[in-house]
């Protein structure tokens, strides 16, 4: 005899596997419109092919259209939360400008706004706006920055932390944004054993080395890393994620900065 307790049936095993999910979903440029309705139709529609009740969080994905689009789209997704379909309503790469003008309507605030954020891109002015108001940083940890590409001497002085660690440079990064209070978010797709491992490196887990005790930058690492901060522009990152070549005007090129 078996034993192994038999798995939960019906709707409350569903329900309990759903309850330790996080599910979220980022409206693109393209799903953003000034009809209320269409925004709502866009997000029921991919809870529907989730086949799910509802969303964790939904995420405009950037301010990359007018104003009307981004407030009516914003305003959509604060009534599918009210009604019960989404849990939480977020922003991504949004700059001090477009965070005012959802201020300014009186509607509620996001709850996140995650950016193109490191110790190359600090994004200081964004970053204290959401400190002043209560809106969560999230960042995208395993992004370009996490790899060869970027300014050499800011990277040598993160190989040096590293090195003394005994971590990874992507490892320090990760763990630089937690200690910041930042929410990362790591990949969770991988095509082949390289990006697997980087994906690892890039968690919460990651930050861990081998004997099981997480490590801490010191506040002089701290410090020093603070001090890398040279407002790498995400034009130079060559990274496409949710805008065209058409809208990545040139290196310096910031969607946070577009008003």
């Amino acid at each position: 005899m078996s034993g192994l307790s038999p798995p939960p049936s019906g709707s409350a095993g569903r329900k309990g596997r759903r309850d330790t999910l996080f599910i979220s979903h980022k409206l693109s440029n393209a799903e953003q419109s000034s009809h209320r309705v269409d925004v709502k139709r866009a997000v029921k529609a991919q809870i529907a092919e989730l086949g799910c009740t509802y969303l964790d969080m939904v995420s405009m994905h950037s301010p990359l259209t007018d104003k009307s689009r981004r407030m009516e789209s914003y305003a959509s997704l604060l009534e599918l939360r009210d009604g019960g379909f989404v849990k939480s309503v977020g922003v991504c790469n949004y700059g001090v400008c477009h965070l005012e003008e959802i201020k300014d309507s009186g509607l509620d605030l996001p709850s996140v706004n995650q950016l193109e954020l490191s110790p190359f891109n600090t994004h200081a002015d964004v970053i204290s706006w959401c400190e002043e108001n209560g809106v969560a940083v999230s960042c995208a940890a395993w992004s370009k920055l996490s790899g060869a590409d970027g300014p050499a001497d800011q990277w040598a002085v993160i190989s040096d932390i590293a090195k003394n660690k005994g971590m990874t440079k992507a490892q320090v990064m990760v763990r630089w944004a937690l200690q910041k209070g930042y929410i990362c978010v790591p990949r969770s797709a991988a095509a082949s054993k390289i990006e697997r491992i980087a994906i690892a490196e890039n968690s919460y887990g990651g930050v861990n080395p081998n004997n099981g005790g997480s490590f801490v930058l010191s506040d002089e690492e701290m410090s020093t890393i603070e001090g890398l901060n040279i407002d790498y522009k995400a034009g130079k990152l060559g990274r496409r994620d949710g805008w065209t070549a058409e809208d990545v005007t040139g290196p310096d090129w910031d969607p946070t900065s577009i008003c």
